[in-house]
């Protein structure tokens, strides 16, 4: 007991000793000025451009073709000079994935997660050609290594912000997840001593389905998944165990249609939260980049206008010249920056019913006027010749 009270302080210590020496270290690697400034800017904006993003999507989408085509040894012995070419070109184009992420941050990159399994796709894109320089082309672990290089097609991953959010989403119910397992394992436990108890016995038991505990979660598992349950149910019926139609439907409900649909309920979710941050997190980069644009239109025409009242002082043009000037250097592409509220989207959006309003009442008018017209011309016909001379005339006065 006191030696477990003396070792726990030292243990506290060396973590927390490793906890500053690395955050000492990384501050001072923080505070380590590049002299390439320029040529990191202008690989990070190379590793942000769409078309980079879409080579690497080509790439590892031609990479999973191809790995579906080698698994026909008739089209790869055909093509094998074509598929050594294309490895060669595959493990290239992540080997300066990787170099050129490293190089913009050394540190930061190894910080992601993404980035993690990036360099473990890498290490086992190296596997195949380590055993076979090691052990030779006979090696008999080698289709393993082989195998798993189906796991490159996960580089995807880190391009694809859809599949990143279900993986937070999934990330996220582990715990409720995990208690909901827990919850599923102690009923099968239970019911399976109680299927042992009842049905495994040595002399008119099913001893294949229930005559040990491993066959009973076995069973149970088939059960839960209700694949075959009719089959098990008539191994039961054949030996008369009375009791048998109960135990399976109770524990079809408990375990299907209770601890199942609880577990697709928890997934559901989170993944909806998860979907409904992402489109927060859209909305909020939008947002982000729509004021950069009006910044930058800003700045550039401010500067524009500083130059053009240079100008004028210079005594080089009058003012209307400058303004023509100004308006030839204004973008159509150019978004406009709307700050009044005579020019904000509720204001024109009602603006615009109102206007729609008045064109129906406009409209209606036009129509009364008609009919009015209408009635009138009536009345003067109906009236007698001297009459109707007279009342025009008397109109016209």
């Amino acid at each position: 007991m006191s030696q477990h009270f003396h070792h726990n302080p030292v243990r506290i210590v060396s973590s927390t000793l490793f906890g500053t020496a690395s955050s000492a270290l990384y501050a001072r690697i923080k505070k380590i000025k590049r002299r390439d400034i320029e040529c990191q800017a202008f690989f990070r904006k190379v590793l942000k451009s769409p078309l980079f993003q879409v080579l690497m999507i080509s790439t590892i989408t031609s990479n999973a073709f191809f790995m579906v085509l080698g698994t026909d040894y008739n089209v790869r012995y055909k093509l094998f000079r074509l598929f050594e070419i294309s490895e060669i070109l595959f493990v290239s184009i992540y080997a300066c994935e990787f170099f050129m992420k490293v190089y913009v941050d050394p540190v930061k990159y190894w910080k992601d997660g993404y980035n993690l399994l990036d360099v473990v796709i890498i290490l086992i894109i190296l596997i195949p050609y380590t055993l076979r320089k090691i052990k030779g082309r006979h090696y008999r672990y080698l289709h393993i290594a082989d195998g798993i290089q189906s796991l490159r097609i996960l580089k995807l991953i880190s391009y694809s912000r859809g599949i990143r959010t279900l993986i937070t989403a999934v990330g996220q119910t582990v715990y409720t997840v995990a208690s909901v397992l827990t919850l599923l394992f102690v009923l099968m436990y239970i019911f399976a001593i109680l299927g042992f108890c009842l049905f495994g016995m040595p002399d008119k038991g099913d001893l294949n389905n229930w005559g040990n505990l491993a066959a009973a979660f076995f069973t149970l598992f088939s059960l839960a998944t209700v694949d075959g349950w009719t089959n098990l149910q008539e191994q039961l019926d054949k030996r008369k165990f009375t009791i048998s139609r109960a135990f399976t439907i109770i524990f079809i409900l408990l375990a299907s249609f209770i601890f199942l649909n609880m577990f697709v309920g928890v997934m559901i979710m989170h993944t909806e939260d998860s979907i409904k941050k992402f489109q927060r997190e859209l909305m909020v980069e939008r947002h982000l980049t729509l004021i950069e644009e009006k910044q930058m239109i800003l700045r550039r025409q401010q500067e524009e206008v500083n130059r053009l009242m240079n100008t004028q002082k210079s005594g080089g043009k009058n003012f209307s010249e400058l303004v023509e000037d100004f308006k030839k250097t204004l973008r159509h592409t150019d978004p406009m920056v709307l700050d009044e509220f005579g020019t904000s989207l509720p204001f024109i959006d009602i603006y615009f019913s109102t206007l729609d309003n008045q064109d129906n009442t406009i409209s209606k008018l036009q129509e009364l006027y008609y009919e009015i017209v209408n009635v009138l011309c009536l009345m003067l016909e109906d009236l007698p010749p001297q009459d109707a001379s007279s009342h025009s005339s008397e109109l016209m006065m």
